[in-house]
């Protein structure tokens, strides 16, 4: 929600409540660090009737402590973790896993750990080893990171395809961008990117496809319109966004919510 902006002044936390809000949307994700801020944060989402991502970015198992805290007594729809460690070694990485999953059994709310880069879950292929060696691991999939670190060549091949679909196939939460192989953040608006706008379309629906068959009666599924300000979003010369990336978002949950739909029905049925 930053604009980050040399020409229009930053909205307040109260103004973008409001406006998301006003837009429909069920929450926002944020950053459940600081009791301070989650306090004020969720006396705002509360009046609204929204709800929250709780975000954190945890080095050690016992970071995460404050985090659940936090969690448990603002409330989060689910708590997304960006494990900040970074060990070389599949070895290393089980044990500081297994940890924040035995802190997680005592909460009353998901605890999903997401693909990111620069995290320990910053390579698709170290991902998939860390599936193997940690089944139980709930992934949280911004499968952008992917898509630009693997620098996935056009036509993506089957193989790339396979690998996405096991990632997804362990994906209880969402985070929406649209990427190609040199962007992890492109113009969604723009025609020459019609084709990933598809791809990526295509890849929430499996996604959905196969949530909708792991989860259980009652459960909801969390999809986050994450268009982020620069450096993330790209800029012109003037250092401001291309596009104007809440028009963006608006339509970004329009077409994941058509997607959304459709993975209700079987496919071949009407």
């Amino acid at each position: 929600m930053e604009l980050r902006s040399a020409k229009h002044p930053e909205r307040s936390i109260e103004e973008n409540i409001d406006l998301i809000a006003t837009a429909g949307y069920d929450g926002v994700s944020a950053d459940w660090g600081s009791r301070d801020y989650v306090r004020h944060l969720h006396g705002l989402l509360k009046a609204k009737g929204l709800t929250a991502e709780g975000q954190c970015y945890p080095d050690t198992v016992d970071e995460l402590k404050p985090v659940l805290e936090n969690a448990t007594e603002f409330g989060v729809h689910h708590l997304n973790i960006q494990p900040n460690a970074k060990p070389r070694k599949l070895k290393d990485c089980v044990p500081l896993l297994e940890g924040w999953q035995r802190l997680a059994e005592q909460v009353d709310f998901p605890v999903y750990f997401e693909t990111h880069r620069d995290r320990m879950t910053t390579d698709l292929y170290f991902t998939l080893d860390l599936l193997e060696a940690v089944p139980s691991l709930r992934l949280l999939g911004d499968i952008s990171h992917f898509v630009v670190g693997r620098e996935f060549a056009w036509p993506i091949s089957a193989e790339n395809h396979g690998y996405i679909h096991q990632i997804l196939a362990h994906c209880w939460a969402f985070h929406g961008r649209v990427a190609t192989r040199e962007q992890v953040q492109i113009e969604i608006t723009f025609p020459q990117h019609q084709t990933w706008l598809d791809q990526f379309l295509q890849w929430w629906e499996y996604g959905f496809r196969s949530w909708r068959k792991r989860s259980a009666p009652g459960d909801t599924l969390a999809f986050t319109c994450e268009l982020g300000p620069k450096p993330y979003a790209i800029t012109g010369r003037d250092g401001e966004d291309t596009t104007d990336r809440w028009s963006e978002a608006l339509l970004l949950r329009e077409r994941v919510a058509e997607v959304w739909m459709r993975s209700a029905v079987e496919p071949g049925e009407q």
